[in-house]
């Protein structure tokens, strides 16, 4: 594994890390996934995040380019969050995560 993270602020980890990190971002991401979702949706696969953070980690999200939010002119509202492209890339990357956390983490506690 190359490891080039003398400089953090060239470092692809670094960069990586800027957009999906934090407790709760890569798990929305997740969550998404490859449909389009509503915010109650998104709120009922993620027990335990409130309300208010899952609102203001969706708006970072989109302000980062992850997912685009579609707001229909209709009463009561309705919005749906999908992945845009690059947070589709990153399906890859939160599969392996999936996995990882399967074979080394849920192994060990359910053992």
């Amino acid at each position: 594994m190359k490891q080039d993270c003398n400089d953090l602020s060239k470092c692809p980890v670094t960069a990586t890390m800027s957009l999906i990190g934090g407790k709760w971002k890569p798990i929305i991401i997740y969550a998404i996934g490859d449909k389009k979702r509503r915010f109650g949706e998104i709120s009922a696969r993620i027990p335990g995040l409130s309300r208010k953070v899952l609102t203001e980690q969706l708006k970072q999200l989109e302000k980062d380019n992850l997912i685009n939010r579609k707001q229909f002119n209709e009463i009561p509202p309705r919005v749906e969050y999908e992945l845009t492209g690059l947070g589709k890339s990153l399906g890859q990357i939160l599969h392996s995560m999936a996995e990882w956390g399967k074979e080394h983490v849920l192994a060990t506690t359910n053992a």
